[in-house]
Order: structure tokens, then C-alpha cells, then sequence
């Protein structure tokens, strides 16, 4: 997974409270009972009507190396409470010791568009292995599913107006939250829809195209613009995107240009300029101008400057001539919600006689109250279009009517058709097979947004999709509230 912390071990990547819940399970003789935890949240981010499921490959890779090494164990063993007493019994420590993966997973694949309420993940396993593993999963998928999400909606605004997609490149490197947080969100702004990062180490191990040109420093490095732009052109005859905003933006695009015309003579072409600062709208607009009458008709106009969805949908409106966008801190930091909110919850327990006990979180406020059982989503289609979700229990096959979990009042009776959304990932720690390339997983993204309802993908006031409850799964929740009021 992506860490920098290289080989060590990730065991420890957990709250306390996961530990000491593991030690009382194991003290109350619980810890190997099976449990069913589902990942899911609550609200769809953004203020946006939809979600893009992210993180799940990094999330098994974790889960398959979950072994305690003995300096894991010998740090746990040194804890104390305030007496100065173990924390942990030694019997615990030797329990964690013997430890191997046993967890169960069922998950929607990545790059799936996803929506509240709806399990991301479905967990089962020994109750003190599914418990322990809470804190790292949520970190792992909360993240990649914002930063995905963000990339498709920023994907979505710089699309031309004919539906063709135009190049966003991912450029959040230097503003991400630490290594690891720049490394998870090129990974997942290239599953949101990104074409391509200037982050060459998610490059190389993620296998994502990497772009970039150069910085002002090089500019201002050499006594003169020019000069700057033709050591430029010495260094990378065929990959030449000039910045050009230095000194004088406008003055910096025909100093390009004579770059260019001396490139063609070399037999190569220059690729485009870099607006940095300014009206990028007006500037865009005035360098298209004197590139096409100069005969640069073909080369790009990339911007980058605290771009998002909202700024370059304002500059599309504005008429600007961009062609591509380099965005950064406001994706890669999800700069206008930095957490999903996606929470963890127990849905069911298995009796010693093998039956499972469903189990619900209540809340006063209505949409934190949990939906019990363990379950599957089953997505409807109507000419290849995303018509509704249904939350139904594995033990099922639904139909209508549906009942929407946040208003009892608002239901549909539709019979469904298409497959189960949560797929059998991992079998008892070992994956039941191998991830789809992370191009693969682009692609499903792309193709499962243009499947989705266009008012759904609205950047503002988007319509919400219909998830529901079956029936059964419906009743048992309302029975389980009454029971526990």
C-alpha cells in the first residue's frame, strides 16, 4: 500500500480503543464469534449527488499483510495504564502473536459510482479481527473515495461542450497532506478521471502517465526570457510547453513562438504555453489569438492557478480557450470538504448455533440510525441507465415496494434487474483474485458516470438518486427501533 514507511509493519495502524475492544472480546471469550461490519457513509460529498468508490486495492493490500511483528507485540506489551500495570495481558499479546488474516470481503469495485447508506464494504471475520481493522480501512477508503470524487467532478466541468473529454492533470504534489496523502491522491484522482500527475513516484508505482513542464525558477534562471525558452527547447525538443507568465504573459507567448518556428525548422513542434497567474479567461483567450495567427493553431493551452470544478466551469462560461487544466491543491486536499465522513458500523453477530443476530446503532437523529443485517446493494437499469439502488439482506432476492431510508414516505415498486453491486474480494485474508489495472478502473469510472442521470451529476443542487430498502430489510429495521426505544 501506499505508506512511507516502506516494509514495517502496518498492525499498528489502529485507534487504541480497537486494541482494548480486541482484549475484551478475547477476555469475554468473543473474539473468534464471526461478525458483519459494513463501511458505507452517510452524505455524498461535495454537496454533489454522488460518490466514486475508491481505495479497495490499497485497503487489501493492508488486509492481507495483517500480522503482528514482534516489535508490534513488544510495543503493546509495554503499555501501561495510569498504576502503572500492563495494559494488555501477556495472554492477549500471545493471541495477536498467533494471529493470521481471517476476514472476509465483500466489496463494490473501484471506480463504481456509490451513494449514501450504501455498504462500500462488507466485513466479516472473527469480531476482534473485523473491530481492529475499522481505523485503517475508513482512512484508506474515506480518502481515495473524496479525492476520486473530486477528480470526476472536476473532469465533468472541464469536458467540452460536445461531451469530449478534455486532459485535467493532477498537479497536488507539494500542497498534499504528507507523502502518503500525495501518493493516495494521485492514485485516486487518476481513478476520478485524471489523465495524467506530476507526481513521478505515483507514476512509477501506480503505472499513471506523468506530465509536467517547467517552473518560473528556469525562467528566471537565464538573463533573458528567450534564452530561458531556448535552453528549454535544447533540453526537450519534442516536449516543449512553455510558461509564459514570468514578466509579461502576452509578451511571454510571442517570445514562445519564435521559440517555435525555431523548433520547426529543427523538424519539431511546439507543444503548447502554461498560463500560471492573471485573468486566465481573458489571457487564454488573447494567446489563442496570437498562436492561431502566428500558425500555432494546434499547440495547447494548459492553466493551472487554484483551479476546481466551480473556477473552470466560471472560465468555460467566460469563453476561455483553455485546452488543458492543471489542478492541484484544491483537488488533491479536497480543499472544500476535507473528509467523506464515512463511518463503520456492526450490522450482525453470529450465535453459537450458526444463525446471525442482526444488530442497529439508534440515533436522534434519523439518518445516523444504522441499517441492520448483512447486506447487499443491487443496482437497476433501464437502457443502460442508472435508474435506483436497493439495500436489501443477502438472505433475500428483492422486490418492490422500496422504502428510502431518509423519508419512510418517499418509495418506488419496481422489480429489479442488473447484478449484486459488493463482489467477493478476499476469502479468509487471501484475495480471491487480482485487481483490475488501475486504467481498467479509470475506464469503469468514466463509463459508470456517463451511465448516471445528468441531474445527478450536477455540480449544484444535483437531484438525488433513489436508494431504498427492500421490503423485508425495511421491516426488520423498524422492528429492531422499536425494540431498542
Amino acid at each position: 500500500m501506499t505508506t512511507a514507511s516502506g516494509s514495517q509493519s502496518l498492525a499498528l495502524l489502529t485507534d487504541l480503543y480497537q486494541l482494548t475492544m480486541g482484549a475484551g472480546y478475547w477476555k469475554a471469550g468473543l473474539a473468534e464469534r464471526r461478525a458483519c461490519f459494513h463501511l458505507f457513509f452517510r452524505r455524498n460529498p461535495f454537496g454533489g449527488g454522488y460518490a466514486v468508490a475508491a481505495g479497495l486495492d490499497t485497503a487489501l493490500a493492508y488486509l492481507e499483510s495483517l500480522r503482528f511483528q514482534a516489535d508490534d507485540l513488544a510495543y503493546l506489551a509495554s503499555l501501561q495504564t495510569p498504576d502503572g500495570s500492563p495494559l494488555f495481558e501477556e495472554g492477549f499479546v500471545d493471541f495477536l502473536a498467533a494471529s493470521s488474516p481471517q476476514l472476509d470481503i465483500h466489496a463494490v469495485p473501484e471506480g463504481t459510482v456509490v451513494f449514501p447508506h450504501e455498504p462500500l464494504l462488507r466485513i466479516e471475520g472473527p469480531l476482534w479481527q473485523a473491530q481492529l481493522v475499522e481505523t485503517a480501512l475508513l482512512t484508506i477508503i474515506n480518502f481515495q473515495t473524496l479525492i476520486a470524487t473530486k477528480a470526476a467532478r472536476v473532469c465533468q466541468s472541464a469536458r467540452s461542450k460536445d461531451g469530449t473529454p478534455e486532459n485535467v492533470l493532477e498537479f497536488g504534489l507539494r500542497r498534499a497532506q504528507g507523502i502518503d496523502g500525495a501518493l493516495s491522491a494521485s492514485r485516486a484522482a487518476y481513478i476520478g478521471g485524471c489523465a495524467a500527475t506530476s507526481n513521478v513516484l505515483a507514476g512509477r508505482l501506480f503505472d499513471i502517465p506523468v506530465r509536467g513542464t517547467h517552473a518560473h525558477s528556469w525562467v528566471m534562471t537565464f538573463p533573458s526570457e528567450r534564452e530561458a525558452f531556448e535552453r528549454y527547447a535544447d533540453a526537450f525538443p519534442k516536449g516543449c510547453v512553455f510558461l509564459v507568465d514570468t514578466y509579461d504573459t502576452l509578451e511571454g507567448v510571442r517570445t514562445a513562438i519564435e521559440v517555435g518556428r525555431a523548433l520547426r525548422k529543427q523538424g519539431h513542434e511546439m507543444l503548447g504555453i502554461r498560463l500560471d497567474s492573471g485573468d486566465l479567461a481573458q489571457l487564454s483567450i488573447d494567446a489563442r489569438r496570437i498562436l492561431d495567427d502566428a500558425g500555432f493553431e494546434n499547440a495547447a493551452i494548459v492553466a493551472s492557478n487554484d483551479l476546481d470544478e466551480y473556477r473552470i466551469a466560471t472560465l468555460k462560461e467566460k469563453g476561455a480557450t483553455i485546452t488543458v487544466w492543471g489542478v492541484g491543491t484544491r483537488l488533491s486536499t479536497a480543499y472544500d470538504q476535507p473528509a467523506l465522513g464515512g463511518v463503520y458500523k456492526l450490522a450482525a453477530i453470529q450465535n453459537q448455533d450458526g444463525s446471525w443476530a442482526p444488530r442497529i446503532k439508534l440515533s436522534e437523529t434519523p439518518i445516523k440510525t444504522s441499517i441492520p443485517t448483512r447486506q447487499q446493494v443491487r443496482r437497476v437499469t433501464k437502457d443502460d441507465r442508472f435508474v435506483m439502488d436497493v439495500i436489501h439482506s443477502v438472505d433475500e432476492s428483492p422486490l418492490g415496494p422500496f422504502v428510502d431510508p431518509e423519508d419512510p414516505a418517499r418509495a418506488r415498486d419496481v422489480t429489479p434487474q442488473g447484478e449484486a453491486l459488493l463482489q467477493c474480494v478476499m476469502q479468509a485474508g487471501e484475495r480471491t483474485g487480482a485487481s483490475p489495472s488501475l486504467q481498467e478502473t479509470r475506464a469503469r469510472t468514466l463509463s459508470e458516470l456517463a451511465r448516471l442521470p445528468s441531474p445527478v451529476r450536477a455540480l449544484r443542487e444535483p437531484e438525488r438518486y433513489f436508494v431504498g430498502l427492500s421490503a423485508p430489510l425495511a421491516k426488520l429495521r423498524n422492528q429492531l427501533i422499536e425494540e431498542k426505544q
